[in-house]
């Protein structure tokens, strides 16, 4: 099958192809920051009540294509259970929106969830202690972190609930043994708290080849928290971060438009 579609725009309510291109170009950072894993993992986001009359439908990237393939045409729209509304030729992956649906329906305002198994992330929810309060960018996650025990490919719809309530409001969690996720109301927001999260797992992982750290006591951890503009909606929530990065994918190849 050919990854790129005919172009859609002209007949698609224009909130939905303006979500398809935002989610698009999200696939295409991934991609450019080294967040893939072949054809797994998903970005997936809530398409607004403007496009759906109010019913709960999602936009998610085509089983078998990488991201590096993802563009605003060919990615599938799907409800709740995963099934397909669209006449795209390309399947849903049914382990990768089990954890997602559970999140969307059952996690207020998670307009956006996304998921990754990066080796740095991965590394970090293989340890018994999770994630290290010792460094600049997990000082500005806590408090924010769940953890998730592994139960095996995430498939069955029973292990949902004991997800949810692993997570509580928590905006990012850490799936043991598995990965990271975060979710937040905009796709940008869940982007910048991914992307802390993963830069905490990145030097969590470098700092522990050197011995012993310094630990962050608990206030100065909760001072950081509320000082960190970068989740704040009066400095972008993540907005301008995105922005940036859309221009560097720009820069490279703007095919995720189509």
């Amino acid at each position: 099958m050919n990854a790129v579609l005919k172009p859609v725009a002209a007949a698609m309510h224009p909130d939905e192809w303006q979500a398809r291109v935002q989610l698009a170009a999200c696939y295409r950072i991934f991609d450019m920051l080294g967040w893939t894993e072949m054809i797994y993992n998903h970005i997936t986001i809530r398409l607004p009540d403007s496009v759906t009359g109010g019913q709960k439908q999602f936009l998610i990237n085509p089983f078998g294509l990488h991201y590096s393939e993802v563009t605003a045409s060919n990615l599938l729209k799907i409800d709740l259970k995963g099934n397909k509304l669209d006449d795209n030729p390309w399947p849903v992956n049914p382990a990768g929106f089990t954890v997602h649906s559970a999140i969307h329906e059952g996690v207020d305002n998670a307009h956006c969830v996304m998921h990754t198994h990066t080796t740095n992330g991965l590394a970090v929810a293989c340890t018994a202690t999770g994630l290290a309060q010792n460094n600049f960018y997990s000082a500005q996650l806590h408090g924010l972190v769940a953890y998730h025990d592994f139960e095996g490919i995430t498939v069955h719809a029973e292990e949902t609930p004991r997800l949810l309530k692993s997570m509580g409001n928590k905006p990012a969690v850490i799936l043991r043994n598995h990965g990271l996720l975060t979710w937040g109301p905009t796709l940008p927001l869940a982007f910048v708290r991914l992307w802390t999260l993963q830069r905490a797992c990145d030097v969590q992982v470098a700092q522990a080849a050197l011995g012993p750290a310094i630990a962050v006591p608990v206030a100065v951890a909760e001072k950081t928290v509320a000082d960190s503009f970068q989740w704040d909606a009066k400095f972008g929530a993540g907005q301008d971060v995105f922005d940036a990065l859309v221009r560097r994918v720009d820069r490279i190849d703007s095919s995720y438009k189509n």
